[in-house]
């Protein structure tokens, strides 16, 4: 079975392929996620270090117990054949109620069949206020294409 787009990436199945992960992200649904993995996939995010379905499992629902409302935005930043860079912002509150922006860089490396078998993350943390939020769930088709702004 494979999760099309594939390998080798042109620029407009790296831009579906980034959507794809954004869509699949803001759905906060960690088996739906873990399924775009190889089943040995390694991951870095931040700073812990995880391998394989069951702990992208467990990592995807702590996460999002702690990070509530998550909502997440990508943009391509570059691509080659089976690898892709992106860009994102993502904004969440936290139990306390406090608003969060966090901005980040990951790069991704698939295997022929078009599951990511690598993902390396780097994310800083931006405490914000309720009214400069400006990612409100997921994409609509009218923001489909619109770059993300820096702040």
């Amino acid at each position: 079975m494979s999760r099309p787009p594939l390998p080798p990436f042109t620029e407009a199945t790296a831009r579906q392929k980034v959507q794809a992960a954004e869509d699949a992200w803001n759905t906060r649904d960690p088996e739906r996620l873990a399924a775009a993995y190889t089943t040995d996939s390694v991951w870095r995010n931040r700073s812990e270090f995880i391998t394989g379905h069951d702990e992208i499992v467990a990592f995807l629902t702590r996460k999002w117990e702690r990070e509530q409302e998550y909502a997440l935005r990508k943009s391509l930043w570059a691509f080659t054949d089976d690898r892709i860079a992106v860009r994102f912002q993502y904004e969440w509150h936290d139990a306390a109620g406090q608003w969060w922006r966090s901005y980040g860089n990951e790069n991704w490396e698939f295997d022929a069949d078009g599951y990511m078998r690598r993902r390396e993350a780097s994310i800083n943390d931006v405490p914000i206020t309720a009214d400069q939020r400006r990612i409100f769930g997921p994409r609509g088709d009218d923001e489909r294409e619109h770059e993300i702004p820096l702040q």
